[in-house]
C-alpha cells in the first residue's frame, strides 16, 4: 500500500508503503492532538490523507479496534471521540524543555504524562487540573490540562536580545523551551545584552513563545554584581531590602530601658566572648565561663531578636517571608534589615546586649549537672576570630587561654559522647574563594573544620537540644506543646541497601537492620576505615546521599545524624526564621502559655524548610558561577582529578587541586556507546566494557567555560 503517486525518472513508485502501524499512530495523534472534538469517517480520512479505499478500510478496522480498547468512543454512529475515563485531578505541573511534561497527583500517585499541545500551556510548578486519557496498553497514563488553579512562577532571569520593534528574554532555565518574546513598549529602558528580570504576561494559545513584559534590569551580562542579582531572582530570592522594613528598623532606640535590664539575670561582669568566621558581621551567639566550685559555669547567650522584632510587626512579616539569610560568594542577603543583624541584635564586643541564654553547670568532663534558661544582659570582652582561637588551642598561650582550655576540654567530650551515641561524623569540607573588590575570584582555598569550630559547634548543639528537651519531654500521660523541630530521618531503606552493596564491592560492610545506633555506628564504621584511601571521595559522597535531609515541623521523631531525640533551632536567630519562632514559643510557655495551633505553626515550618532549601540552591549556583569564572583562564589546561557524578549526558569530574567540578560530555567518551548503570554509579561501554566509575581518578583537560549556564566543560587529556 503507497501513500502516493510518488515515481522516479525510470517511473518506479518511490513512495513508502503506509503500514497498518502509520495509520494507528496518526489516528492516535489526530484524537489526542483534538481530544473535545468529534470526528467523522469523511472527517478522519481528510485529515489523514488517505485517498485510496483500501487504506480507509484499513483505517476503519483499526478505529473499531480502539473502540474496542476503550481508547476512543462513538457517541453517535460513525462518529468518533477520543475517551476520557472521566476522571479529573489536581496536582502540580513538571514542565520539561524537550516537551516530556508531567503532571504529580496531589494525592501522590504515579506521575501522568502530559504533551506539550495537551498543557495549556502550564508553567513549571503550576497548581492544575487535568482529565485523564483512557490507559493504553504498555503506554504510560496520560492526560490533559483543563485548568490552571495557580501560577507557581511568572519571572525569569535572562539576557536581552534587543532587535528594533521587539526583543526576547534567552533564558538558561530547564523548564523554558523557549525564550520569552517581549514587544518595545514593555522593555523598561533594557539595552541589548542587558541582564534582565521578566514577568511573563500572557502565553497565547498555538504559539510557541510566551509573552512577557521586563520589570527589573539587573545589569549588564558578565558584571558580578548582575550576575549575583540574576542568581537571587532566578531562585525567587529578594536582592534588595524594602526601603519602609528599614525606616521601621532605624526607629528601633539603640539603648535598652532601665526597666528591662532589671527584669533580666545580670551577666555583664562574667567573662564572655563571640568566636566566629573573620568576615562576619552578625554575632549570634556569644559563650560566658567562670568558676564554681568544683563546677564550671558556661553560658550560651543567644541574640535576643524577638525582644525588638514583634510577632506580626512589619519587619517580622518581611523576615518570615525570607526565612532565612542567603550567603553568597561575596555577600549576604540578611532575613532582618542591616541596624538589626548588625548592630542592635549583634552581640558587638564592649556593647551591652540583650540575650536568651542557657546556662548550664559543667564538670571539666562536659557532664551538665545543673541547667537554666533564662532573659539575660550581657557584654562580650572579646571579639576572636576561628583562626585566633584555635592557635591559643595549639599553643597554650593567649587571651583566656585557661577558660579556652576547658571550653575545648568540655567540647570533646560532649562531641566523644554523641558519637558513642551513634551521631553520624560527616567531616566536609567548604569551598571558598579569595575575592578582588570586583568580584573577581582570585584563588580558590578549603575551609576545614578545626578544633575551635568544633568547639562553638558542641555549645550550639547543647543549648539547642536542652531548649527542646525542655519543650518537648513531658510525663508519659501528658502532651506536649507545639514546638517546631529540626527533625532528621533515618536512612531510606532502599538507599541504604544500595549503600550496603555497593560498599560490598570494595570490600567494606554496612549494617541495613537493627537499632538506629547499629546503622549509624556501621556507617561511622565505614567512613573511619576510608579515611585516606582511594575511595574515601567516592564512598562518603554515596553515604551522604543516602541520607534524608533535615528539616523543620511540629512533628518530633529526633534527629537521626546528631543521635537526638530532641532537638530544635535556638541559637541563630539573625539569620534564621524558626529561631525567633522558637525564642517566641519558649518565652510564652515559661510564662505558663498555653499551646499554640499546630497547624499554623507546621504550614511555617514547611515554609521555612522549603525556603531553608532554596537559598542552598542558590548558595551552591553563586559558587559554580565563581569556579566557572575562576576556570575561564586555564582553558587548555590539563588538570587531575576524580569522578564525582556520572548521568547518561557525560561525567561530572572534581579538580583536586581546587575543587572545581565540570563535565566530560558523552560526545567527549567517542571510543564506544556507553551507557549508565544507575545503581552502581558508573558508566559502561557497550563493546569494549571500558568502565567510569564514581571515585575514579581522572586526568582531563579545560576545554570550554559557560558563564550563563555555569558549566565547566572538559575532555579526557
Amino acid at each position: 500500500m503507497t501513500m502516493g503517486k510518488n515515481k522516479d525518472k525510470n517511473g518506479k513508485n518511490t513512495a513508502r508503503k503506509i503500514t497498518k502501524n502509520d495509520i494507528l499512530n496518526k489516528l492516535i495523534r489526530l484524537f489526542e492532538s483534538r481530544p473535545k472534538e468529534n470526528f467523522t469517517y469523511k472527517k478522519i480520512f481528510s485529515s489523514l490523507e488517505l485517498k485510496t479505499h483500501p487504506l480507509k478500510r484499513i483505517c476503519m478496522e483499526i478505529l473499531e479496534g480502539m473502540k474496542e480498547a476503550n481508547v476512543i468512543q462513538e457517541p453517535e454512529r460513525n462518529v468518533y471521540r477520543l475517551k476520557f475515563t472521566g476522571k479529573e485531578m489536581t496536582g502540580t505541573f513538571v514542565r520539561k524543555a524537550n516537551g516530556k511534561n508531567s503532571f504529580l497527583p496531589d494525592d501522590g500517585g504515579e506521575a501522568i504524562f502530559v504533551a506539550e499541545r495537551n498543557s495549556m500551556n502550564a508553567m513549571n510548578g503550576d497548581k492544575v487540573k487535568i482529565v485523564c486519557f483512557a490507559a493504553r496498553k504498555g503506554r504510560q497514563p496520560e492526560g490533559e490540562v483543563i485548568e490552571i488553579t495557580e501560577h507557581a512562577n511568572n519571572t525569569f532571569v535572562g539576557t536581552l536580545e534587543v532587535n528594533k520593534n521587539y526583543a526576547f528574554l534567552c533564558t538558561e532555565n530547564k523548564n523554558l523551551a523557549n525564550d520569552i518574546f517581549i514587544p518595545k513598549e514593555n522593555l523598561k529602558g533594557g539595552k541589548n545584552g542587558d541582564k534582565a528580570v521578566v514577568k511573563i504576561t500572557e502565553w497565547p494559545q498555538n504559539t510557541k513563545n510566551p509573552v512577557g513584559k521586563v520589570i527589573d534590569i539587573l545589569g549588564k551580562t558578565g558584571e558580578n554584581n548582575a550576575e549575583m542579582h540574576a542568581i537571587l531572582a532566578e531562585y525567587g530570592l529578594p536582592y534588595e531590602y524594602p526601603k519602609q522594613v528599614e525606616e521601621a528598623a532605624e526607629k528601633i532606640p539603640d539603648t535598652m530601658p532601665q526597666a528591662e535590664i532589671d527584669k533580666r539575670l545580670d551577666m555583664r561582669h562574667v567573662t564572655t566572648f563571640t568566636i566566629d568566621p573573620k568576615d562576619a558581621k552578625d554575632f549570634d551567639d556569644a559563650l560566658s565561663i567562670r568558676k564554681d566550685g568544683a563546677l564550671w559555669e558556661v553560658g550560651v547567650h543567644i541574640a535576643d531578636v524577638t525582644y525588638y522584632v514583634k510577632e506580626d510587626d512589619i519587619i517580622d512579616k518581611e523576615a518570615r517571608k525570607r526565612a532565612t539569610s542567603v550567603y553568597l560568594v561575596d555577600r549576604t542577603i540578611p532575613m532582618l534589615p542591616e541596624k538589626l543583624c548588625n548592630k542592635l541584635c549583634s552581640l558587638r564586643q564592649d556593647e551591652d546586649k540583650a540575650a536568651f541564654s542557657v546556662i548550664f553547670k559543667m564538670t571539666e568532663n562536659g557532664e551538665v549537672k545543673d541547667k537554666q534558661i533564662t532573659h539575660t544582659v550581657i557584654r562580650s570582652d572579646r571579639r576572636f576570630v576561628y583562626d585566633e582561637v584555635q592557635e591559643i588551642i595549639e599553643k597554650g598561650e593567649g587571651e583566656f587561654c585557661e577558660e579556652i582550655a576547658v571550653l575545648n576540654k568540655m567540647a570533646k567530650a560532649l562531641r566523644a559522647k554523641r558519637f558513642k551515641a551513634g551521631a553520624i561524623n560527616f567531616d566536609r569540607y567548604e569551598v571558598k574563594f579569595d575575592i578582588d573588590e570586583k568580584g573577581k575570584p582570585l584563588r580558590v582555598y578549603f575551609k576545614i573544620s578545626k578544633d575551635a569550630n568544633k568547639l562553638i559547634e558542641e555549645f550550639m548543639l547543647l543549648a539547642n537540644r536542652t531548649v527542646a528537651e525542655y519543650v518537648g519531654k513531658v510525663p508519659k500521660n501528658k502532651k506536649a506543646k507545639v514546638f517546631p523541630y529540626r527533625i532528621h530521618d533515618l536512612p531510606d531503606p532502599g538507599k541504604l541497601e544500595d549503600l550496603s552493596n555497593f560498599t560490598a564491592r570494595f570490600g567494606y560492610k554496612v549494617r541495613t537492620t537493627g537499632t538506629k545506633a547499629d546503622i549509624s555506628k556501621s556507617i561511622n564504621r565505614l567512613l573511619d576505615d576510608v579515611k585516606g584511601k582511594k575511595e574515601e571521595n567516592l564512598i562518603e559522597t554515596v553515604s551522604i546521599r543516602a541520607m534524608q535531609k533535615a528539616k523543620y515541623s511540629t512533628h518530633n521523631i529526633g534527629h537521626y545524624g546528631l543521635a537526638f531525640d530532641y532537638y530544635t533551632h535556638f541559637t541563630s536567630p539573625i539569620r534564621r526564621y524558626p529561631d525567633m519562632m522558637v525564642h517566641r514559643l519558649l518565652t510564652k510557655y515559661m510564662q505558663g502559655g498555653r499551646s499554640v495551633t499546630e497547624s499554623k505553626y507546621e504550614e511555617l515550618c514547611r515554609h521555612c524548610s522549603d525556603m531553608e532549601q532554596t537559598a542552598a540552591n542558590a548558595e551552591r549556583a553563586s559558587v559554580k558561577y565563581k569556579q566557572a569564572e575562576f576556570m575561564s583562564q586555564y582553558i587548555g589546561k590539563t588538570f587531575d582529578g576524580v569522578i564525582s557524578g556520572v548521568t547518561e549526558w557525560g561525567i561530572y569530574v572534581e579538580l583536586n587541586e581546587n575543587k572545581c567540578e565540570g563535565l566530560v560530555p558523552i560526545r567527549e567518551l567517542d571510543d564506544d556507546f556507553y551507557e549508565l548503570d544507575e545503581k552502581n554509579y558508573r558508566l559502561i561501554g557497550k563493546r569494549k566494557r571500558k568502565i567510569y566509575n564514581l571515585g575514579d581518578e581522572m586526568t582531563v583537560k579545560v576545554t570550554d567555560v559557560n558563564l550563563e549556564k555555569r558549566q565547566i566543560d572538559f575532555k579526557p587529556a
